[in-house]
């Protein structure tokens, strides 16, 4: 299987107001299907680092089981930073968790789009046998101070419910009875809540949600010696599965950006209230987009999502996490998977376990095995957690509502993958070779029509650009192309 098949920043609410981390505020809301043989050779990847200032959030969710970690992106002093979260349910102190970033980073890798290469081989060769492409070879194991005065907060109908300082965070529980007094409490705390911010928590207060308040503990953080802001965890349980992101919307200065990923037992997870729609996957490009993927990626999302009135959320990544095919990344270990809330593995009902080692692989569990393609198959201990991935550019005007979710039976592998196939520059003589050739100028220019018709670059610029990356003159119109098809620029 060594060829594919021929197919056509958030802002804050002010510098002290919401972290620009998550543009958005969280509402912690309460058999396998067909694996598409894909193989390749992975090369490169389009992770959340092509967007400066971009929303992660992780949701693991069984049943009404939910926990949720939030990346923060915020680049400002720490004393300015904070954070307002509706919440189901009143959250204790156990429930809230501080996470490792580089777990985050590492599903992200996982999952990212991704381009992989292909090379053609001799059109007339010698028979031989054919070499598996399966054969394995192993991987090495892989507060105080904070709060106002409880009478102050009582006369704005306002109540602290509870006060945790976790890692480098002071967090608090609230509940209000009106929207006007929990804006002027939180004025008056520092949180910088912009005009407009009162509708919005007072559609939170009426829905009888609790809020999640949390701002970084200066002498925790010093003492603790963490560089940055580490996500937070949160693990609760209510049938909402949803996730809020109007009142990060209030200010926003335009569009933001969010990836989300989840992890479920049954299958994909979609969006109810809104369309999710698969990226573009599997067309070839041309030799040149290895060295610029990321300027490629980006061009072809702001085409779809101009396409779709921004109005979509899109799906870039379904797979259970037993296997991949090809590998953007090393898998997850149990462990890891664990650190991001997956309560379920190995029959586990705990929630937060103990950090994961730093080798990719615990003690005792059986290695993980790469095949020579780049498919991975695990020895055991990832299967039964299935990953979805979804990216939304959003602002006020186009999501109107928070995101509402569902889990779904669907099992269907899919990944946004884009393919190079280097072409066989041999003297063979045959009549398969002559073909070959022929179809190779085909090839070059469907690829051509393709990412210009992906990205909103122009045919010419496209074709030039082809020409001059891979020194190929044939990279033009096609011989039996119709002379009046390349007047006007047609694709």
């Amino acid at each position: 299987m060594n060829r594919p098949e021929s197919m056509p920043s958030p802002s804050p609410l002010s510098r002290g107001g919401l972290a620009p981390a998550l543009a958005l505020a969280l509402l912690l809301a309460g058999g396998a299907g067909a694996a598409h043989a894909f193989c390749g050779f992975y090369v490169a990847k389009a992770d959340t680092h092509l967007y400066n200032r971009a929303s992660q959030v992780v949701l693991v969710r069984d049943g009404d089981r939910t926990v949720m970690t939030m990346a923060n992106d915020f680049r400002g002093e720490p004393k300015e930073f904070a954070m307002v979260i509706p919440v189901p349910v009143l959250l204790q102190r156990g429930q809230i968790h501080v996470a490792d970033k580089a777990l985050i980073d590492h599903l992200d890798a996982w999952s990212a789009p991704r381009l992989v290469e292909y090379f053609d081989p001799d059109p007339c060769p010698r028979p031989l046998p054919r070499p598996s492409m399966f054969k394995s070879e192993a991987l090495p194991a892989p507060a105080a101070g904070m709060a106002a005065p409880a009478e102050r907060a009582r006369s704005l109908g306002v109540k602290i419910e509870a006060s945790y300082t976790v890692g480098e965070y002071d967090i608090l529980i609230l509940s209000a009875l009106q929207s006007d007094g929990l804006e002027t409490w939180l004025r008056e705390n520092g949180y910088q809540v912009p005009a407009g911010a009162s509708r919005v928590l007072g559609s939170y207060i009426k829905q009888g949600l609790h809020f999640f308040v949390a701002k970084v503990n200066l002498e925790q953080r010093s003492r603790l010696g963490f560089g940055y802001l580490r996500p937070l965890q949160v693990a609760y349980e209510s049938p909402r599965f949803m996730l809020p992101i109007r009142l990060g919307m209030v200010n926003a200065a335009g569009p933001q950006e969010l990836f989300l990923y989840t992890l479920t037992r049954r299958g994909r997870v979609e969006t109810t209230n809104y369309r999710t729609v698969e990226l573009p996957t599997g067309e070839e490009v041309p030799l040149f987009v290895k060295d610029e993927f990321g300027t490629f990626y980006k061009a072809m999302f702001d085409r779809q999502v101009k396409r779709e009135e921004m109005r979509t959320v899109f799906l870039e990544y379904a797979w259970d996490m037993g296997s991949c095919d090809p590998c953007a990344a090393d898998p997850l270990s149990p462990q890891e998977l664990r650190g991001l809330g997956v309560f379920w593995l190995d029959g586990g009902e705990g929630v937060w376990p103990a950090s994961p080692p730093a080798s990719p692989a615990a003690p005792g569990r059986p290695s993980r095995r790469r095949r020579p393609g780049g498919s991975f198959s695990p020895a055991g201990g990832a299967d039964g957690v299935f990953l979805t991935r979804l990216h939304l550019r959003y602002d006020s005007p186009h999501f109107p509502e928070d995101l509402a979710f569902q889990e779904t039976g669907d099992r269907d592998s899919f990944q946004g993958r884009y393919v190079l196939r280097h072409a066989w520059k041999g003297g063979a003589t045959c009549e398969a070779a002559a073909e070959y050739r022929r179809e190779l100028r085909r090839r070059w220019d469907r690829e051509a029509r393709d990412v210009a018709e992906l990205t909103g670059w122009t045919l010419d610029d496209v074709r030039r650009r082809m020409t001059l990356e891979a020194g190929v003159a044939a990279r033009g119109p096609a011989a039996d192309e119709p002379w009046w098809q390349r007047l006007w620029n047609q694709r």
